[in-house]
């Protein structure tokens, strides 16, 4: 009691991040775990209201404002539904985001 329960173990080695010669996501680390609903928001915004489709980092790097930016490196093939990288982590903290209303989670075609 009073003890934090531990996150769940999430794997940020995909296919598709291993296939990456410089690992690097759109912003720092540290920074997208912060804030990366802000950025999904502010993409969304960007893109359904206003056209932007594109997003500039810190950097100076350029992406596509879509959810599919982020699950073209974060989806595992390899791995269930609810042990995917963003599924995993919303059951753990208990947050239902409404991004599947709109963008359809890939399934998995392995099965």
């Amino acid at each position: 009691m009073g003890k934090s329960n531990p996150g769940p173990v999430i794997n940020l080695n995909t296919p598709a991040i291993q296939k990456l010669a410089v690992k690097e996501c759109v912003e720092p680390v540290e920074w997208m775990r912060a804030n990366h609903m802000k950025l999904l928001s502010q993409w969304r915004e960007e893109a359904v209201r206003n056209g932007k489709t594109v997003y500039i980092n810190s950097q100076g790097k350029s992406f596509e404002n879509n959810l599919q930016t982020c699950v073209n490196c974060h989806f595992d093939p390899a791995s269930k539904e609810s042990e995917q990288f963003c599924v995993s982590c919303h059951t753990h903290t208990a947050v239902n985001p409404n991004c599947w209303t709109c963008h359809i989670w890939q399934k998995d075609t392995t099965k």
